[in-house]
Parts: structure tokens; sequence; C-alpha cells
């Protein structure tokens, strides 16, 4: 008998999070040794900070949803390099069909974290999110910008984002919310953008405005080859008047459209015994020279 999937959407605003070492080296305490060597690669402290929040969210929801103590997690990566939940590190399996699955993605100031699970669900599920910062920020004229671009879209996309009642804002913004939704659907394939994105035709929804207030949005249908995708659905979120965000369900329609929970700093930390330890405070001190950009 099938039970009903849980929908998470969490969001984390960096601009709230002013480490110190102590809280820092918390942070750092509770990720696996082999994400550490990975975190300390980033040159800018808050591409850092972006990565280590969005490990902070995995583990949080998977220790919720798997109902395993927080320090119990463990994650693999795939031959993609994407993170996975190893459900039974020691080889275990349980009788019971249980669905988690989860993404998380972060651009300038928020990290976010889409997760749907359940245990039951006779369908094989997945999700995808992006969240996009609506600027452009390139040395290129937009124009030109758009120019070059126009080859990644749908010619039903592109002439919704180059829409002659739209002023430049509002057709970046339509670029956007175009580029993030491909995003999230690339990001559940597991693929990443090396599909042949004009393939990809997203029909967004036009009788109601994309803001704050009306997110999410769930009238977004997707076509591929100009075959309908009936077993995709997706929502459209504005977590800030410049921020949009994208999820993607396969195979799942939640049955209420939330909007994104912040979480601060203490919702995604467990209390840790390793704060003291000497490599970590080091490391953290490392971190915490690199000039914030």
């Amino acid at each position: 008998m099938s039970t009903k999937l849980q929908t998470t959407r969490w969001a984390f605003d960096l601009s709230t999070w002013s480490p110190n070492v102590a809280q820092l080296a918390q942070a750092i305490a509770a990720v696996q040794t082999e994400e550490r060597l990975r975190l300390i690669k980033f040159y800018f402290i808050n591409d850092f900070l972006a990565s280590l929040v969005g490990r902070l969210l995995m583990r949080k929801y998977v220790s919720q949803c798997g109902q395993l103590p927080y320090h119990e997690v463990k994650f693999s990566r795939d031959a993609r390099g994407k993170p996975y939940w190893l459900t039974h590190p020691d080889g275990q399996q349980t009788s019971e069909h249980r669905q988690l699955s989860f993404n998380v993605s972060h651009q300038g100031s928020f990290v976010i974290l889409a997760g749907v699970h359940g245990v039951g669900h006779e369908e094989d599920i997945g999700i995808g999110c992006d969240v996009m910062k609506l600027e452009y920020s390139g040395g290129k004229d937009l124009k030109e910008f758009f120019r070059i671009m126009h080859r990644k879209f749908a010619d039903s996309e592109w002439r919704y984002i180059t829409r002659s009642n739209f002023n430049h804002q509002q057709q970046l913004k339509a670029f956007m919310r175009h580029w993030c939704l491909k995003e999230a659907y690339v990001k559940e394939l597991g693929v990443g953008i090396t599909v042949d994105l004009q393939k990809i035709a997203f029909s967004v929804d036009n009788d109601n405005e994309l803001d704050v207030d009306s997110s999410p949005l769930q009238g977004t249908t997707l076509k591929c080859n100009d075959v309908s995708m009936n077993n995709w659905y997706f929502e459209e979120h504005m977590l800030h008047p410049k921020y949009c965000a994208a999820i993607a369900f396969r195979n799942y329609k939640p049955e209420i459209a939330e909007k994104f929970v912040f979480l601060k700093v203490e919702d995604i930390l467990e209390p840790s015994e390793l704060a003291d330890n000497s490599e970590i405070i080091e490391y953290c001190r490392e971190v915490l020279r690199k000039q914030r950009k």
C-alpha cells in the first residue's frame, strides 16, 4: 500500500551567517574527511560557506528522514560526482521500500535543498532543484549575451523571453526562470548541461506573475522533442525579489505547493565533541584567513 510522500523545501541565506572559528569548527566537524578536502580547495570564503551549508543541509535532511543520529549519516559520490546517501553502509538491507531523493543548489546569497521521502511508494521518484540570481554580470552587452544564448532555448521559450512588452529587466527575469528550470530538470537526470537544450521546451505559467507573494507556481509544463513529459512536475519560487528557484519532480506531484522554509545556522548544526580538535581548529583558521569576497 502506497503511503503519502513528504516534500521538503529548505533555504539558507548566507548573509545571515558570519562564523567565528568555534562555530566554523562545529560545522566542519560534522562533515566527512573527504568533504573537508574538497571544501578547502575553494579560494573565496563565500563559495566555501555555500558548499559547506549545502552539505549540512543534506546531513540534516537525511538524519531527519532516515531517523539516524546526525553523526551516523554517511555520503558517497556517484561516477558523475553527485553525492548520495549510503543507505546501508554496513551492507544490511531492510524489507520496506523507502523512497528518499534530494538535491541542493546554491548561487549568490542562497543555498537550497529540495527533497521527497516516504515508504511504500511504488514508482521511482526523483527531484532536482536550482536557484538563480536575477542579474546579468557578464562582460558582454545583454543583447550580445542573448544572441549567444539563443541557441540554448527552444523557439517557443525564446519568444516568451523576448516578448516585445517586456523591458530588459523582465526579459532577464524570464531568461533566468527558464534557465533555472532547465538546470533543475537536468540535475535530476544527472547529466548536467550536456543535452540538447533546444529540445527541452518549458511553458511557464502565463496567467500568474511570479513574485515572492504568489510563489510557488505549479503551472509549468515540459516537452522534450515535442513530446509532453507528463510524468514531470515543476514548481517555480521567488525566494527574494532578486532570486528565483525551481524544483523538478519526476513521477510525483506534491498535493500542496508550499514555500521554502528559511533555516538559520543553529537549525542545521548538531552539538559536536570535536570542536576542540586541533587539526580542525587550524583548518578553520586557514579558511577564515581567506578574504571574504
